[in-house]
């Protein structure tokens, strides 16, 4: 193993192949990541409003998607619509819509629950003060509870980018043409897996190295921002 390790001859086979061999895996991952990303959000806002609404069916449904999706495993739910979609619209899937469906509705579910937290961290005044002035719920969310519980979880979110982009590694299993995919391959073609899985750890590094500092960073200036305290009630 260490002998592959500094073997010059395999770094220098690799490095002949890496833009033909890696770089479409690594746009793939991008185009996913970014793409799956989107979905968890627009997933994690719907049942994160839900999850906070007065109506219980709403709740039920909420609690539903992110108790089954967050409790089984990601690859059991890539293979489930590898194996499932294509009956359901009669062909192939394309390799990028299996993963931005199977990352962006597991990762969903995780949104949903840092959505949810950050709109129960809103004070409840704000939504009294909202109705009061003739706001709907769907009018109070859009433009006056969001947009505070944006600044409090996007540290949160930034993390949930990050594991993202690890998580789309899980395509490879169904040859999802993603980085993973390409170095287990050109690994398993010249038997040289050190090289292929030490360059493909070194490419996630960059996309996802970049994330965990800007999260480190919000972190940190979430923490510096005063939080507004509620107002207590003074009796009569």
């Amino acid at each position: 193993m260490l002998k592959g390790l500094f073997n010059l001859k395999r770094w220098e086979a690799l490095f002949k192949v890496l833009p033909e061999d890696y770089l479409p895996g690594f746009i793939m991952t991008l185009e996913v990541a970014l793409t799956g990303l989107l979905l968890a959000l627009v997933l994690g806002i719907i049942f994160g409003m839900l999850s906070t609404t007065k109506v219980k069916i709403f709740k039920v449904i909420s609690r539903i998607y992110v108790e089954f999706f967050q409790n089984t495993p990601l690859v059991v739910q890539v293979f489930f619509y590898y194996s499932c979609l294509p009956y359901v619209i009669g062909g192939r899937v394309p390799k990028f819509l299996l993963g931005v469906i199977g990352v962006g509705i597991y990762h969903g579910a995780y949104v949903s629950e840092v959505i949810r937290t950050g709109i129960e961290a809103v004070p409840r005044g704000q939504f009294d003060a909202a109705y009061s002035q003739g706001f709907s719920y769907l009018q109070t969310m859009r433009y006056i509870i969001l947009p505070q519980t944006l600044k409090i979880i996007m540290p949160s979110l930034a993390n949930q980018a990050l594991n993202l982009v690890k998580n789309t590694s899980v395509l490879a299993m169904v040859a999802g043409l993603d980085l993973m995919y390409y170095a287990d391959r050109w690994g398993a073609d010249r038997g040289y897996f050190v090289q292929a899985y030490f360059s493909c750890a070194l490419l996630y590094f960059i996309i996802c190295f970049p994330l965990a500092r800007l999260a480190r960073y919000l972190e940190i200036r979430a923490k510096q921002t005063p939080v507004p305290k509620k107002r207590k009630e003074v009796a009569a």
